[in-house]
């Protein structure tokens, strides 16, 4: 073969090499998904170093890595009073503190979730870094879980910190003197305490003060914490290079306690002021407050006629339950037509010093378009006579649908207070084969909580059609105005369109309740909340009938005071709230079917109590930030790797060696000791 034709076979095959190589660009197949977060490699300062002057903090990982919310998610102690700056750098994350350091203190940073891997987003939780400024380093730390009271959800993001000594001002006053927050299972982990006694908190800091403010939401134990260590014995597994393994046991250190449980609440307090107030139309007046009540105001007209007069005196109230929104029916014509109305109102402000007073306010409601001018009497169209006033009827509707429940009451209301009800001008009937035969034991009764609602409570014959009928002179309200001719039919459901649900409690003896206490079950919906709610009886027992068939949860609460609703609890006097239990198991009701069913309201630890299906703070993937194929359980961890991950240094997950984590295990008693066993009913 010739030079030339050597060379051109030469160029081809290298034009072909070339276009082969173009077409086999790509990702490289082949090879496990990486799921393992990044490893902590170095830092400076080291971890655990002592006489340290630098308040610049690096840490190098051994893959890139990306932050997440690091501004709420970075934690140190003591609490700065100026945010750190942060930066990450491909491997690399900088801290640069702001404040001064302080002498001989051990500063914590604590990092939660808030590093990953910058290519698959694999989470390293509860990562912590510690050193000092002195020469030697605390090293305790108390761990536990904060669950909202009322309906156990984990609370993510939370504030927990210990205060060594309290006085009256302390929580509201001074910052919690070492600080962690708690991760997305409601866990957390404060490190290097020194040794003594401390008062434990958890709040929700919205202000970043690092104390609490009275409208925060707080966590508090009824006991004071004492931190310790203690030594335990750890097996581990080693692998031997052909492949045969062994078992070995080592010592490691337990921090205790690692069982807290915490549950926040908010006090509810509100001051108390007149948040508003208006002539909503000529018939009305409204006012609302700024907080619940157990008086009315005391209110007088200043101006008119009427002068001298209360205006309780001369209206209909209406008024909502805890008395923070009135609305006063004038049926006084006078104040009616009256377009500008000046009042006296006394009522009870919170003041500066967050102290209920009394005080007056003069207040001028005037009437929304007063002062137009007023339209002229619409004459006939020969000129002769003004034509009347088109009549104004009153309003009057059914609530009730046309499948009336066989347990409750038909309901009606009308648009205004009503002043005249005609017991010959209505009618109940039920459909007897072809004829509507009445109903003698009928009565319409107004409402207890609703002056404009009226009932009509039998009992009703499953299956039958009713007819309710009022003549169009049957009905007045306070304003003389009458309904029309007002039919509402319905049809009242069978017993076999509902099924019963019974619970027994079974360990009640076990909660050490005073005879003042009682428990209540209340029967929840999908969405969390209350359907029914039942006290237990003296045999343990709580049914609930007439239920729809649909899926249902269930939860109980510890009713101290016998007032058949939940209680929040109070900072001042240090009383908890109501304790919470949720039914583990979502609850499938069909027609005509009855669920019995046992509830032992401590044999399951709180975290797992609450049916996933209804839990609003669900964990994120903690292995990484999408959504993977790996082995992982329904809320999307992997059950028996998240918890029981203890390093060889005995340190929960990757970091620092004070990095204890708290573990869920089957044989644990979190959620019934610690706080709950202190509860002074």
């Amino acid at each position: 073969m010739k030079a030339a034709d050597w060379m051109r076979v030469t160029l081809i095959g290298a034009l072909a090499l070339m276009v082969a190589a173009c077409a086999s660009i790509g990702r490289p197949e082949g090879g496990p998904r990486d799921e393992t977060p990044p490893e902590f490699v170095r830092s400076n300062p080291a971890p655990g170093s002592v006489n340290v002057n630098r308040s610049r903090v690096d840490i190098l990982f051994d893959e890139n890595i990306k932050l997440e919310d690091i501004a709420n998610k970075l934690v140190i102690s003591p609490a700065q009073k100026q945010n750190p700056a942060v930066s990450s750098n491909g491997r690399r994350i900088s801290v640069e503190l702001r404040d001064s350091l302080q002498d001989s203190t051990t500063y914590t940073f604590d990092f939660s979730d808030a590093i990953r891997d910058l290519n698959e987003g694999n989470i390293l939780d509860g990562f912590a870094l510690d050193f000092s400024t002195g020469s030697t380093i605390d090293t305790l730390a108390i761990s536990g879980m904060v669950f909202e009271a009322r309906n156990l959800e984990p609370a993510q993001g939370m504030v927990v910190g210990v205060y060594s000594n309290l006085t009256d001002t302390t929580l509201t006053s001074l910052p919690l003197e070492r600080v962690a927050k708690t991760n997305q299972y409601g866990q957390f982990t404060i490190r290097n305490l020194k040794p003594g006694t401390y008062h434990l908190f958890a709040i929700d800091d919205r202000n970043r003060d690092w104390h609490w403010d009275r409208s925060e939401n707080i966590a508090f134990s009824s006991v004071t914490v004492s931190p310790s260590v203690e030594p335990t014995e750890v097996t581990d597994t080693l692998l031997a290079y052909d492949g045969s393994d062994s078992i070995v046991v080592r010592t490691a250190y337990r921090y205790l306690p690692d069982d807290l449980l915490l549950t926040w609440f908010n006090e509810n307090y509100k001051p108390q002021y007149l948040r508003d107030y208006e002539r909503t139309d000529n018939r009305r007046v409204t006012f609302k407050f700024g907080a619940l009540s157990d008086s009315l105001p005391d209110i007088t007209v200043i101006n008119g006629p009427k002068a001298g007069r209360k205006l309780a005196d001369l209206s209909v109230i209406e008024a909502r339950e805890g008395l923070d929104s009135l609305v006063y029916w004038l049926r006084d014509t006078v104040l009616v037509n009256q377009d500008s109305l000046l009042v006296q109102a006394r009522y009870l402000r919170t003041d500066t010093l967050e102290q209920l007073s009394m005080t007056t306010d003069t207040l001028k409601l005037f009437l929304k378009g007063a002062g137009r001018k007023k339209k002229s009497p619409e004459k006939k169209k020969d000129g002769s006579d003004t034509l009347p006033p088109p009549v104004k009827l009153l309003e009057f509707k059914a609530l009730s649908p046309g499948q009336q429940e066989l347990n409750l009451p038909v309901s009606f209301e009308a648009a205004e207070p009503i002043e005249f009800i005609d017991s010959t001008g209505w009618r109940l009937e039920v459909a007897v084969d072809t004829l509507w035969n009445p109903v003698k034991e009928a009565h319409l009764v107004q409402d207890s909580a609703m002056v404009r609602r009226y009932n009509i409570d039998v009992k009703w014959r499953p299956g039958a059609r009713y007819r309710f009928t009022a003549d169009s002179l049957a009905i007045r309200s306070i304003y003389g105005e009458w309904i029309k001719d007002f039919k509402h039919e319905f049809t009242v459901k069978q017993p076999e369109d509902y099924g019963n649900i019974i619970f027994g409690i079974t360990d009640i003896g076990s909660l050490g309740l005073p005879d003042s206490a009682t428990v209540v079950v209340e029967l929840l919906g999908k969405n969390d909340r209350p359907i029914q709610a039942k006290p237990v009886d003296d045999s343990g027992e709580v049914v609930f009938d007439f239920v729809t068939p649909d899926t249902y949860y269930a939860r109980a609460f510890v009713d101290r005071n016998h007032n058949g609703i939940w209680d929040t609890g109070n900072v001042a006097t240090f009383m908890q709230p109501e304790d919470v239990y949720y039914y583990p198991k979502k609850i499938t009701l069909r027609k005509n079917w009855d669920i019995d069913q046992e509830w032992s309201l401590l044999e399951t630890p709180v975290d797992l109590q609450k049916p996933n299906d209804i839990k609003k703070n669900k964990p994120k993937n903690r292995g990484r930030d999408e959504t993977g194929d790996g082995e992982y359980g329904e809320d999307g961890y992997d059950e028996e790797s998240d918890y029981d991950t203890f390093n060889e240094q005995g340190s929960w997950g990757n970091g620092s060696q004070y990095n204890n984590a708290p573990r869920r295990n089957n044989n644990s008693t979190r959620g019934r000791g610690g706080v709950r066993n202190a509860r002074n009913y």
